[in-house]
């Protein structure tokens, strides 16, 4: 009997989304598949580049070599203080600028439509583009334009997108929630903080969307910190196996018991 197929839903978070890196780890150690992966902005990034091939051993020794120079391009703003061409570059690097279709595993990322205001979800096209679209961080990163429409940040709609791993076709959704520990306040200290935090705000206000779509919810504690501290990398990847390793009992018995239900197809 084939087990369930596994969706991993990677929540948005700038630099705290490299605890995504840990929790991979930690599933490729326990054995446990991933078959689908859905992701907004930093989740988007980091499950694409897995999908892309990338060993999360690998992806955590790169993690700690990055910094804010790296790809950040500042300009003139206009749409946004970040050109998004240096991070373009980077995530076409390292999904060896792929296709959807060339993944090992199936993909969906959310971008939001700025005029529209819609979700929009790519599942084929070129990958790298994709991702940039998903980063595009409203006042900070600019907008990203493609196939006529001006897309930003996915957390502006589906922050953590666990929908969107049950429509594409998994029977156990497991989340990863970077926000989940949010403090009650934060240190606002730039035009960066103020852009994050207000989106934070709003994103927490929907989380019951995404968690009744989820089956297990992955909490690192990473809120502490900065969305641009990717100097912290080692911390994230970290929290992120503590949250992962907290929550595998759980896991497998989902996936146990999914498996003994005799709903999966033989």
């Amino acid at each position: 009997m084939m087990g369930p197929r596994v969706g991993l839903a990677l929540g948005a978070g700038g630099a705290k989304g490299l605890a995504h890196i840990g929790v991979l780890q930690v599933l490729e150690e326990e054995k446990i598949p991933v078959h689908i992966i859905s992701g907004s902005s930093m989740g988007a990034a980091i499950g694409s580049i897995y999908a892309a091939g990338a060993q999360p051993k690998i992806m955590a020794k790169l993690a700690k070599e990055l910094d804010n120079t790296h790809f950040m391009d500042f300009v003139l703003p206009k749409w946004g203080l970040i050109k998004g061409r240096k991070a373009h570059a980077l995530i076409r690097l390292m999904t060896h600028n792929k296709n959807f279709n060339e993944l090992k595993i199936p993909v969906g990322i959310v971008a939001a439509d700025l005029q529209s205001g819609e979700r929009v979800v790519f599942t084929e096209g070129n990958v790298a583009n994709a991702v940039r679209a998903s980063i595009a961080v409203p006042g900070v990163v600019e907008p990203c334009c493609l196939d006529n429409r001006i897309l930003v940040d996915g957390a502006v709609v589906d922050r953590v997108p666990a929908k969107l791993a049950r429509d594409l076709g998994a029977d156990i959704v497991i989340a990863v929630d970077l926000q989940y520990h949010s403090r009650a306040r934060v240190e606002i200290s730039s035009i960066y903080d103020v852009i994050m935090q207000s989106i934070e705000i709003l994103e927490r206000q929907i989380r019951n969307y995404y968690a009744s779509h989820a089956d297990i919810i992955i909490k690192p504690r990473v809120s502490d910190f900065n969305w641009t501290d990717f100097e912290a990398a080692s911390h994230f990847i970290e929290m992120g196996r503590e949250a992962c390793t907290e929550v595998l009992d759980e896991i497998q018995e989902k996936i146990a018991s999914y498996r003994n239900s005799g709903t999966v197809e033989q």
